[in-house]
């Protein structure tokens, strides 16, 4: 009988910052051993996610100088396929996170602002796996 080692778990970030991409992949793949994919275009991201089907999304509200993260999260958690993946919403607009609150709240979706400290980014990661495997 063959070992097959534990599958990575795969996470799919959302964003069209370089910088902030090449820390992510930095950060999840190389230190924390995750699978990650990148999607940099908002208008693809749904599909891009519903191809992947990843443990874990990591979403920018901001995408290509628009607000296209609140779409992309309402198509994502009307669908049935994608709206179990735990997801968590990145985003500096402190107000508009606290407009779409209710909304983030009845999907369990966890929210990071930015600038973020490393530590809790990877405590998110971590709780949003574990609610993704239950």
């Amino acid at each position: 009988m063959q070992f097959e080692p534990p599958r990575r778990a795969r996470i799919v970030v959302i964003n069209d910052d370089t910088d902030f991409l090449s820390l992510m992949s930095e950060l999840l793949s190389e230190v924390e051993g995750y699978e990650v994919q990148v999607c940099r275009e908002g208008n693809n991201a749904y599909r891009f996610v519903k191809e992947q089907q990843p443990d874990l999304i990591i979403l920018d509200i901001r995408i290509e100088g628009q607000e296209l993260g609140w779409t992309i999260l309402e198509c994502l958690t009307l669908d049935p396929l994608t709206r179990p993946i735990p997801m968590i919403v990145c985003s500096a607009a402190i107000r508009d996170l606290q407009a779409h609150e209710p909304m983030l709240e009845r999907y369990g979706i966890d929210v990071l602002t930015k600038p973020f400290d490393l530590d809790a980014l990877l405590d998110k990661v971590a709780a949003g796996l574990a609610r993704g495997s239950l």
